[in-house]
């Protein structure tokens, strides 16, 4: 097997990824002074298909390119003729000897007038005297300067040492597939239609291996692949390794095999690609730990030299695929028998590998084997990987006879897989759950854990029920518990998400007496709910419980400890229930619009969180400090939760807290950094399997890119987040995504479109977006209707919006309220307005606001024929939207400035560029990154995959790279790319 194709399957395109330079370098290395390697990988790695990427991409001269085929070539000799053949050369071969002069001047004669490059693909299927000729003609190729502007690319496999007729030549390994490229590559197998969990299941059964993850999506029904049905267990299964894997490979002696079975074994217990040799030895001789030296030595393990390596002393398979597919291809008993030797030979006997493999070997249930796996998978001292605990955990389920212990353990295996970021596994692990009987505190703990995965990654009303049946089944006499408090808090927060004001309220008085005496002090002041409701742009993500219930016999992790990623496991927690207490009455009342009752339970929360080490606390403050408007405390606490959530290695709480730091420098007016952290956040909500939580990202980053007049990224990623928020049910990532689109259209000139997009959003009435979200967009739909002639459709919401900016909790609602009553008012106040909104803005950090500010009056200014007061005003605002990086904007000031008499100059004016001109800090932030992936050998598709855009988007900025540097072609920018690295200039 040659790695280029399955069966059935389309040619595969070799994808470079990150090691795209060392192969640029390479390939021109080939082409101005010739030269030999040897191109191997594992099965299915993709040696065909790199040999058929180089071809294509040697231009030079031309290329003899030759595939073996054992059945073609039983004859000496019979490989040089084929490669003879290929260069057209009708005579006889002679001897060994007579047939190296021969190829020899073949390739001579080939050369002399351009480059050849010849590719020889798995020439190990070669016989051996062609082998033998062809190595010392490579040789030549290689050191020789008789033989100069002749390339040789020889493929072989990298399951078995390089053969000797190579061992002089340098070696160029290929690596797995990064998981981008990988999902790059389902993309196009299947035109875009798998599903995105469906698709990270494939990516990361496949391990890199791109014929691998061919055949998994072949063997896939186009339902499967869209996730409308469930996909085959196991998922890569015996007959589809051993097909990628060319055949089961084993032992040429029983003792060889039994070795191999064994070292896949281990393999598989540990998670590692390695096991140590002497205790494979032991196992192999059955000696139960005794080594009493009638085995082979560390240096010498029994083994197939083809398939096996010793380094360090630790055994491995040379092809992680072919571990695999021995351990699949292999009899049941003989895997039971493997593992009975491998727990015996363990010198640990009581921890987690040992007592796997003792799971591996046991015929049935055992419920003394079940409670020593959880005892071992609980203990925070050993040291063991996340990892192997789940798989401790799953397997302590599997041997529990009684059925509702064995839910327990299921459930306690899906918090572990979800805090690492499994979804999918965490719903799999549920359902084996919830297929028993089990009493009321069992299903509730499942029904929470399901309710937040949901909330993470699927319809949220639908969490919101799960929630809600998992407080039924939690509550009890008596006070409420955490974990029925965490149930209710995630109800909140899944009809918070959803838009559903009442439903978020009926959530927070589940099961006490509060609702009548809220909902009569909320009366009686007399307060507008949806116009005082307070807005923190993500209490959403106040959610329940997320690292889950405790294990029976809970241990307290002292607050402030540390852990070190892999090393020591995250025990799965409730916060205390008086938190989860101050938090939920907080929220209860700043939803009706009681901030001075919801400040004293906020601040309680917020001042837990500052000493705590413990990523959900940190979180929990962070949401509590945005609904006070204290955007510092906010950044900080969400900080503190990211470094937290990373070193624990909580990858399910990576996503969230950077949606914090997002939307905290969102409000304190710094979109370039929001920008930084939604990127990122966007990646690990991807592997996480969060779209709900991706969907907030994106939205973010449309906002961001609507600042900086990206209009490209703004459609990508307003569309990204509409996609998914109409699919689940995420009103406010659905508003957030709309008020980006009306921005970027404001920016552009275009406020009457502005306004129509924005109208229904804002003004009271049914289409009225998110309570909470909504007012934030009253800025920009003011400005959008009075510069469209139509003022008097603003005057309402300005009044609701003065109630929101009154609660102090947006640093800047009072400037821009300022700002809206400017452009509604008359001639002789709108100065006063304007000049009261700037002092505003002198007390808040964030340029665009301010910007806006000074591009609005700097206009009334210059209609009033002002134009000594215009001209500074626009100028403030042409710097200040400059230095926010608010191109689109900064534009709008120039053009402004120009109508006043005023020629400005420099980036952002709109005025052309000199001509030969090429300074790079004309360029956008995004495009500089795209110009520097170019710089380094990326194609659009690939820069595409690198920056999570789509390569419509690339060509769209590369395109304006080109016209703004005054460049006509990929090579000019490469250039001038390397010209400004090496004169310092900053990329």
């Amino acid at each position: 097997m040659t790695g280029q194709t399955t069966p059935g399957s389309a040619p595969l395109r070799y994808r470079a990824g990150p090691r795209r330079q060392t192969f640029a370098t390479l390939l021109d290395g080939l082409r101005t002074d010739g030269g030999a390697h040897v191109v191997t990988g594992e099965p299915g790695g993709g040696r065909t298909a790199f040999l058929e990427f180089a071809a294509r991409a040697f231009r030079a001269g031309p290329v003899w390119h030759v595939r073996a085929e054992p059945a073609c070539f039983p004859r000496p000799h019979s490989g040089l003729r084929t490669l003879l053949r290929a260069a057209r050369h009708a005579g006889r071969v002679p001897g060994d000897g007579a047939a190296e002069e021969v190829l020899l001047d073949v390739l001579r004669a080939a050369s002399v007038r351009s480059p050849l490059l010849v590719c020889v693909d798995d020439a190990h299927l070669w016989d051996a005297a062609s082998r033998a000729v062809l190595g010392r003609v490579a040789a030549r190729v290689h050191t020789a300067d008789d033989v100069h502007r002749v390339g040789l690319l020889v493929t072989v496999p990298g399951h078995r040492p390089v053969e000797r007729e190579w061992a002089a030549l340098p070696v160029l390994q290929l690596a797995p597939l990064a998981p981008g490229d990988a999902a790059g590559l389902l993309h196009d197998l299947t035109d875009g239609a798998v599903d995105p969990v469906v698709r990270d299941e494939l990516v990361t059964e496949a391990q890199g291996n791109p014929a691998l993850l061919l055949a998994l999506a072949h063997r896939l029904s186009p339902a499967q692949l869209r996730g409308d049905h469930a996909l085959p267990r196991p998922l890569a299964d015996a007959g589809t390794l051993t097909a990628v894997a060319g055949g089961c490979p084993s032992g040429r002696r029983p003792d060889d095999a039994e070795l191999l079975l064994a070292v896949a074994a281990a393999m598989r217990a540990t998670g590692e690609q390695d096991a140590e040799a002497a205790l494979v030895r032991r196992a192999v001789n059955g000696t139960g730990g005794r080594d009493d030296g009638t085995s082979p030595g560390p240096s010498g393990p029994p083994q197939p030299p083809e398939l096996l390596a010793v380094p360090g002393g630790r055994l491995r398979f040379r092809s992680p695929l072919l571990g695999r597919a021995v351990y699949a291809g292999a009899p049941s008993e003989r895997r039971r028998a493997v593992h009975r030797s491998l727990a015996a030979a363990h010198p640990a006997p009581r921890d987690v590998p040992a007592l796997l493999h003792r799971s591996w070997a046991a015929p049935g249930p055992d419920a003394v084997l079940a409670a020593e796996l959880e005892a071992a998978a609980a203990d925070t001292s050993s040291g063991t990987p996340p990892a192997l605990r789940r798989t401790a955990r799953v397997r302590a389920a599997e041997l529990t006879p009684d059925d509702a212990l064995r839910a327990r353990r299921y459930t306690a295996a899906a918090e572990q897989a979800l805090l690492a970021g499994h979804p999918a596994e965490a719903l799999r692990l549920l359902d084996d759950a919830g297929s028993r009987p089990a009493p009321a505190p069992v299903r509730g703990r499942a029904e929470l854990l399901r309710g937040r995965v949901l909330l993470a990654d699927g319809p949220v009303d639908d969490a919101r029920e799960s929630f809600l049946l998992a407080a039924g089944l939690l509550s009890g006499p008596g006070p409420k518990s955490a974990r029925s408090e965490a149930a209710v808090l995630g109800a909140a927060d899944a009809a918070w998400a959803a838009g559903d004001r009442q439903g978020c309220l009926r959530a927070l008085t589940h099961g006490t007496h509060e609702a009548h005496e809220t909902h009569g002090t909320h009366e009686a002041h007399g307060v507008s709910a949806p116009a005082a409701v307070a807005w923190t742009l993500d209490l959403r993500a106040v959610d329940a419980d997320p690292t889950g219930p405790r294990e029976a016999a809970p241990r307290e992790t002292p607050e402030g400890s540390s852990a070190h990623r892999g090393a020591t496991p995250v025990q799965p927690s409730v916060p205390p229930p008086a938190l989860l207490r101050d938090h939920r009455d907080g929220m209860r009342a700043v939803l009706l619009g009681r901030f001075d009752l919801a400040a004293a339970p906020l601040t309680r929360v917020v001042d837990r969180g500052r000493p705590a080490a413990d990523p959900e606390r940190l979180l929990r403050s962070a949401a509590a400090a945005l609904m006070l408007g204290d955007v510092g405390a906010a950044r900080r606490a969400g900080a503190r939760a990211l470094a937290s959530a990373r070193t624990l290695g909580t990858a399910a709480l990576e996503p969230r807290a950077l949606e914090y730091l997002a939307y905290a420098e969102l409000r304190a007016g710094r979109h370039q950094l929001a920008r930084t952290h939604a990127e990122e956040g966007l990646r690990a909500a991807r592997r996480a399997g969060q779209r709900n939580t991706a969907a907030h990202h994106h939205a973010v980053l449309a906002l961001a890119a609507s600042i900086e007049g990206e209009r490209a990224r703004v459609t990508e990623h307003a569309t990204a987040a509409l996609t998914t928020a109409r699919r689940h049910g995420l009103a406010q990532a659905e508003l957030l995504a709309q008020w980006a689109a009306a921005r970027a259209d404001l920016g552009e000139g275009r406020p009457e479109e502005a306004a129509d997009r924005l109208g229904p959003l804002v003004r009271p009435g049914a289409r009225r977006g998110h309570f909470a979200v909504w007012m934030l967009a009253v800025p920009c739909f003011v400005e959008a209707a009075a510069l469209a002639g139509r003022p008097e459709d603003a005057r309402t919401v300005v009044e609701d919006f003065a109630l929101w900016a009154g609660c102090g909790a947006d640093p800047q609602a009072a400037a821009q309220l300022l700002r809206c009553r400017a452009l509604l008012a008359a001639p002789e106040a709108a100065d006063e307005l304007y000049l009261s909104a700037l002092d505003r803005h002198d007390e808040t950090s964030g340029d665009f606001e301010r910007a806006r500010t000074e591009l609005l009056h700097g206009k009334w200014l210059r209609r009033r024929r002002r134009l000594r007061e215009a001209r500074a005003r626009l100028g403030e605002a042409l710097v200040d939207f400059e230095r926010c990086g608010a191109q689109l904007w900064a534009r709008q000031a120039a053009a402004e400035l120009r109508a006043g008499g005023v020629a400005p100059s420099g980036p952002g004016t709109g005025e052309p560029r000199r001509p030969g001109a090429r300074d790079l800090s004309l360029l956008t932030p995004q495009q500089l990154r795209i110009a520097r992936c170019v710089a380094e050998g990326a194609t659009n598709r690939e820069v595409a995959l690198s920056l999570s855009v789509s390569t419509r988007t690339v060509d769209y900025h590369l395109r304006n790279v080109f016209a703004t540097l005054g460049v006509r072609s990929r090579v000019e920018l490469v250039r001038l790319v390397e010209q400004a690295e090496k004169t310092g200039a900053q990329l």
